[in-house]
């Protein structure tokens, strides 16, 4: 028998799984959750590093998306540090949070979409900053308490040094955790990098991100290959240009992406 006003038991924890899935459906979930978030108002939405270029053909063009989904209602601001397609406000994300202001406007974002972005900004703890500043506080409304404002950030936890204009960082899961430690994530997938290959992996428990720095023991593994010195040899020699063996241990391009929501 279990004493009188003794404590419950905690639930037994759920297996920790690896599911399979998309960025393209992780970009639906994401406008699902935002559609559900502004009911009949419009949203406003801001892209940091929206300009277009040629080398672009990977990348999702974020202001068809949302038209596609919210119409002529929404309002999709698009922000880079160069003048040019797809760009509404030319301004640095790492800049002054009264500068942004008076080139954003005081109306707060729905959605701030961040991707593949961070890298390449001298100061990411800075601009962390700012994208959660600009973000749609939650709060109390009518019928209950409203959410805050959603943010997606996509950076490469490995790829190849890419100057554009230059090239700075490299982030985990749990790193963009630290920097935005306003949010609350939602929903964190990893994804590849490769044209015409759509794939990404869910690190779930109990139907849930599992956030637990325990569980890295788990994911260290799922991406990292290592050859025998004979493997090793012939991956090297059959390349177009010298490579030095310097090891014999591999990552393929991998990005992390996180859904995060501004806490009340």
């Amino acid at each position: 028998m279990k004493p009188a006003g003794a404590a419950a038991p905690p639930e037994p924890r759920g297996e920790l799984r690896v599911v399979g899935t998309s960025v393209g459906r992780e970009v639906e979930l994401l406008l699902d959750r935002l559609d559900g978030q502004v009911g009949r108002r419009a949203p406003r939405v801001l892209q940091i590093g929206s300009r277009t270029l040629v080398s672009d053909r990977n990348e999702r063009n974020w202001r068809s998306l949302i038209a596609q989904r919210f119409g002529r209602r929404a309002r999709f601001v698009g922000l880079d540090l160069l003048e040019g397609a797809n760009v509404d406000v030319v301004a640095d994300i790492c800049g002054s949070p009264r500068t942004l202001a008076a080139k954003l406007g005081e109306d707060p974002f729905d959605l701030v979409i961040c991707s593949h972005v961070l890298e390449h900004t001298r100061h990411p703890a800075r601009a962390a900053g700012n994208i959660q500043r600009f973000l749609r506080p939650g709060g109390l409304a009518p019928g209950g308490l409203a959410p805050g404002g959603l943010a997606y950030i996509a950076t490469p936890w490995s790829q190849a040094f890419h100057a554009a204009p230059d090239d700075y960082w490299r982030f985990s899961v749990r790193g963009l955790m630290l920097m935005f430690g306003k949010l609350e994530i939602v929903s964190s997938f990893y994804s590849g990098g490769d044209v015409g290959l759509d794939v990404a992996y869910r690190v779930v428990r109990d139907g849930q991100p599992d956030l637990d720095p325990r569980a890295g023991a788990v994911e260290q593994g799922l991406f990292q290959l290592v050859l025998d010195h004979e493997d090793n040899r012939d991956i090297l020699a059959r390349q177009a240009t010298e490579r030095l063996p310097v090891s014999r241990t591999y990552l393929p391009t991998l990005f992390v992406n996180v859904v995060g929501v501004l806490k009340a």
